[in-house]
């Protein structure tokens, strides 16, 4: 596995700039402080591929200078760089990746239900999870059942590690560190995300937080 080089963004006082690429990577991952990049990273981590990671500083306003909304339109974070394409929106980098890389089912049924997890975690799961409004009475309609599916399967797709498994444990984890709530009631949730934080991409990544 490739060892991605971390590139931290200068600061300016006056015009912050977006840090030079010094990486021959074809594959460049744009994120920031406490941002959905920190899935991406994880992914790419799993894929063992070469990458470039560029930190922005979003207090500064590099996410908005000219560089970088000619790759992100909307001044958000995270967005990959893939030679002369771009994307952007988490969800939309991880299937682009799985897709690429083979990581994919050939199958349109089996393609669709993936992009229906990841299109959960970013919209459903995430709302649910992490608006204070919401938390108390969508936790336990979101995490019932999904406690129930992982009760059948190690995973979400079945028996095997899938892209599906990164968008939704993403959000699962982060859930369970930054707020204090009950998990007693979702013991298969629990070993999901235990398996999940055993993978050793997890750990080079969001495990180093």
């Amino acid at each position: 596995m490739v060892v991605p080089k971390f590139i931290r963004a200068e600061n300016a006082e006056n015009q912050p700039k977006l840090p030079a690429v010094k990486s021959k990577a074809s594959i460049i991952l744009y994120g920031g402080e406490r941002t959905r990049a920190a899935a991406v990273l994880w992914y790419l981590e799993e894929l063992g591929i070469s990458y470039q990671y560029k930190k922005l500083n979003i207090a500064a306003g590099e996410n908005k200078q000219p560089e970088y909304l000619a790759i992100n339109p909307m001044g958000k974070v995270p967005s990959l760089v893939d030679n002369d394409f771009s994307v952007w929106e988490s969800g939309a980098i991880l299937w682009y990746l799985a897709a690429k890389y083979g990581q994919m089912p050939e199958d349109l049924a089996t393609q669709a239900q993936i992009n229906q997890w990841i299109i959960f975690a970013n919209s459903t799961l995430g709302n649910g999870l992490f608006l204070e409004d919401r938390r108390e009475t969508e936790m336990p309609r979101l995490l019932s059942p999904l406690n129930e599916i992982l009760l059948e399967n190690p995973y979400l797709m079945g028996e095997s590690f899938t892209v599906a498994d990164v968008a939704v444990g993403y959000y699962l984890y982060m859930a369970k560190l930054l707020f204090n709530l009950d998990w007693q009631e979702y013991p298969a949730v629990i070993d999901y995300l235990d398996r999940l934080t055993q993978r050793q991409a997890f750990k080079d990544t969001l495990g180093q937080r």
